[in-house]
C-alpha cells in the first residue's frame, strides 16, 4: 500500500514543480516563434484552458482519491477503452515532457559551464539521478522538491522584478504590442492557437497532484485546495516572465534562442546590466528542470502501478515494495524517458506532449461529465468548456505530430484488446 504522506503545502509544491519548470525557460521561447507579441495572449487563452481542465480533475481527485488520475476516472465513469486510452496518452505526453525537460536541463548547464555538445548524455545523466532519488520514496522525493521549487521561485521572482526595473530604466514602451499576433502570412489564428496548445503543456503539472491521490493526507480537502493554489501561482509567473522577456528582448530574439537549445531567460537576463544576473536565471533554470523532471517521474510511475494493477501493464509493475515505492514502475518510467531524450529535439517531443496531453485532458473533462450531481464541486459549463477547447487546440499542433498520435492511440488501443482477450482466455 501507498502511505498519506503528503499535505497541502507539499501537494501544491509538487504541483509548482511540475508547472514551473520546462514551460516557463522553454516553451515561451518556442510559442513565441509562431505567435510572435500575442504569446502573451496564448499564455493567458492556456490558463483559461487549464482553469476547466484543474476544476474537471481537482473534483474527479476529490470523489475518487486513487492513484493513476484520469485512467482510473475513465474506467470509473466512461468505458474500458476510454480509461485505457487516457493512461496511455499520459504516459507518452509525460514523458515527452519529461524527455523535454531533462534536455532543457542539460542546455542549460552547458551553457552555465560554457560547453557546447554532450547535451543527450547530460540529460540521461539527470534522469538517472533523478530516478535514484524517487526510488527513495515519496518523503524523500518530496522534501528535494521542496527544496528544487524554492531556488526556482526566487530566480523566477528576481527575473520579473530586475528585467521589469530594467525596462523601465530605458524609458521606453515595450508593453503595448504584446497581444499583436504575428501575421507572417495568412490569418494569424493558427499560429496563435498552436502556442495556445504549446503553452497549455506548461499548465497541466497540476495533475500530478491527481495522480498522487493514494499518497495525499485528506484527499477530498488537499487535492481540490492543491490544484487551484498551484494553477493561480503558475499563471501569474508564466505572465510575468513572458512579458519581461518580450520586453528586454523580443519574441524573435527569445524564439531564435530555443530553436538553438539555448537558454532563453538566459539571453534576456544579461540585458538586465545585473552582474550575476544571467547566472542566478540559469541556477533557477536548472532546478526547474529537475523539478519537472522529479515530478513527472513520480507521476508517470504511479499511473504504470494503476495500469499494472488492471492488467494493461504487466502485473509486475504494479508491486509496491516494504518501503512503499513501486520501484519496477519507476525504474520503467526512468529508462523510457531517457530513451526519449536521445532525440535531441525540445521542439519535437514538446509538441508531441501537446498533442497527447490535450487528449487526456478531454477524456478528463468527459468523465467529470458524468460525475453524479453530489459529487460534483463545480459547474458542468468548465468541463463543457475544456471538452471543447482540448479537441480544438489538439489538431492545431503540426500536422505530423498529431497524425503521429492518432497512430499511438491505435496503436495502444490494438494493445489493449489483445491483452483483455489473453486475460478472459
Amino acid at each position: 500500500m501507498l502511505k498519506r504522506e503528503v499535505g497541502v503545502f507539499g501537494a501544491t509544491m509538487m504541483g509548482i514543480g511540475s508547472m514551473v519548470g520546462t514551460g516557463v525557460f522553454v516553451s515561451i521561447g518556442i510559442a513565441a516563434g509562431i505567435a510572435g507579441p500575442a504569446v502573451i495572449l496564448a499564455i493567458a487563452l492556456a490558463a483559461i484552458v487549464a482553469t476547466c481542465n484543474a476544476l474537471s480533475s481537482a473534483q474527479l481527485a476529490a470523489s475518487m482519491p486513487v492513484s493513476g488520475g484520469t485512467y482510473e476516472y475513465g474506467y470509473a465513469y466512461l468505458a474500458p477503452s476510454l480509461g485505457f486510452t487516457a493512461g496511455w496518452m499520459f504516459l507518452c505526453a509525460k514523458t515527452a515532457s519529461a524527455a523535454t525537460a531533462a534536455l532543457g536541463f542539460a542546455g542549460y548547464l552547458l551553457q552555465a559551464l560554457g560547453h557546447s555538445g554532450l547535451v543527450v548524455p547530460s540529460a540521461v545523466a539527470a534522469v538517472a539521478a533523478l530516478t535514484a532519488i524517487v526510488l527513495m520514496g515519496i518523503r524523500r522525493s518530496n522534501r528535494a522538491n521542496i527544496v528544487i521549487v524554492s531556488v526556482t521561485v526566487f530566480a523566477l521572482a528576481f527575473f520579473v522584478i530586475a528585467g521589469a526595473l530594467a525596462v523601465f530604466a530605458k524609458g521606453s514602451q515595450p508593453w503595448l504590442p504584446f497581444f499583436r499576433p504575428s501575421v507572417d502570412s495568412g490569418s494569424p489564428t493558427p499560429g496563435l492557437l498552436e502556442a495556445t496548445a504549446l503553452m497549455f503543456v506548461a499548465f497541466t503539472g497540476y495533475a500530478r497532484i491527481a495522480t498522487l491521490g493514494e499518497e495525499m493526507q485528506d484527499p477530498a480537502r488537499t487535492i481540490p485546495r492543491a490544484i487551484i493554489a498551484t494553477l493561480v501561482a503558475s499563471a501569474v509567473l508564466y505572465i510575468a516572465v513572458g512579458a519581461v522577456g518580450i520586453a528586454t528582448i523580443g519574441p524573435d530574439a527569445l524564439a531564435e534562442a530555443a530553436r538553438a537549445e539555448v537558454a532563453p531567460l538566459v539571453v534576456a537576463a544579461r540585458t538586465f546590466g545585473i552582474p550575476g544576473a544571467s547566472s542566478i536565471v540559469a541556477v533557477g533554470a536548472m532546478t526547474a528542470m529537475l523539478g519537472v523532471l522529479l515530478n513527472l517521474i513520480l507521476g508517470l510511475s504511479r499511473v504504470l502501478l494503476a495500469m499494472g494493477r488492471r492488467g494493461d501493464m504487466p502485473g509486475k509493475l504494479a508491486e509496491v515494495r516494504e518501503s512503499g515505492s513501486p520501484i519496477a514502475a519507476i525504474l520503467a518510467v526512468g529508462i523510457a524517458i531517457a530513451a526519449l531524450a536521445l532525440i535531441g529535439n525540445v521542439k519535437v517531443t514538446w509538441s508531441f506532449s501537446a498533442f497527447t496531453v490535450l487528449i487526456y485532458y478531454a477524456i478528463t473533462n468527459l468523465a467529470a461529465l458524468r460525475l453524479p450531481k453530489d459529487q460534483r464541486l463545480y459547474s458542468s459549463l468548465f468541463a463543457w468548456g475544456g471538452l471543447a477547447a482540448c479537441l480544438v487546440l489538439a489538431f492545431f499542433v503540426e500536422r505530423e505530430i498529431w497524425m503521429a498520435g492518432l497512430g499511438l492511440i491505435a496503436a495502444g488501443l490494438l494493445w489493449h484488446w489483445i491483452a483483455r482477450t489473453l486475460a478472459r482466455a
